[in-house]
C-alpha cells in the first residue's frame, strides 16, 4: 500500500514538481482479501468419505461443505479434499489442530485452500536446493 502510494506521489510530483500534491488513500476503496473459510486437506486415504471428513473437522465449528475429489476413471478418492467453515476462526482452529494429524492411519496436510484462477497464469513456488544450478544464492 505505502509503495502504491510513494509512485502515486512520485507520478503527480513528475507532473508538475512545484506543486506539494498529498494522496490519500482510504482502505475502503480497495476490496477486502478473500476469507480463509475453505481449507485444502491432504493426505487422505482412499476409505475417507464426506461424512467422516465431515465429522472430523465438524468438532472445530460448522463445516458448511466437504469435497472430496475422485479419479473420474477408478471413482476411487485422489486423497485430498476441501472442508469449507461458516467462519474464519473456525477454520483457523481445524487448520492448527488437524495438520499433521492422522487421520484413518494418514497423516493429514491441511492448508488454506486456493481460489482457482481461470486462464490466468499458474505459479508454483519452487524451493531450490544449495547446489542447484538455478539457484540464485549459490
Amino acid at each position: 500500500m505505502k509503495t502504491l502510494v510513494s509512485l502515486a506521489r512520485r507520478a503527480l510530483t513528475a507532473q508538475n514538481p512545484a506543486s506539494d500534491w498529498r494522496c490519500f488513500c482510504s482502505s475502503s476503496s480497495f476490496p477486502s482479501p478473500p476469507s480463509n473459510t475453505k481449507l485444502f486437506v491432504a493426505g487422505l486415504s482412499w476409505s475417507v468419505d464426506e461424512k467422516s471428513l465431515t465429522d472430523a473437522f465438524s468438532a472445530f465449528g460448522d463445516v458448511t461443505e466437504v469435497r472430496i475429489m475422485y479419479d473420474k476413471d477408478t471413482g476411487r478418492s485422489r486423497g485430498f479434499g476441501f472442508v469449507h467453515f461458516s467462519k474464519e476462526v473456525d477454520a483457523r482452529s481445524a487448520k492448527d489442530a488437524m495438520d499433521g494429524k492422522a487421520f484413518l492411519g494418514r497423516p493429514l496436510r491441511v492448508s488454506y485452500a486456493l481460489e482457482k484462477v481461470r486462464g490466468g497464469p499458474i505459479v508454483v513456488p519452487r524451493h531450490l536446493s544449495p547446489g542447484d544450478p538455478d539457484s540464485r544464492n549459490s
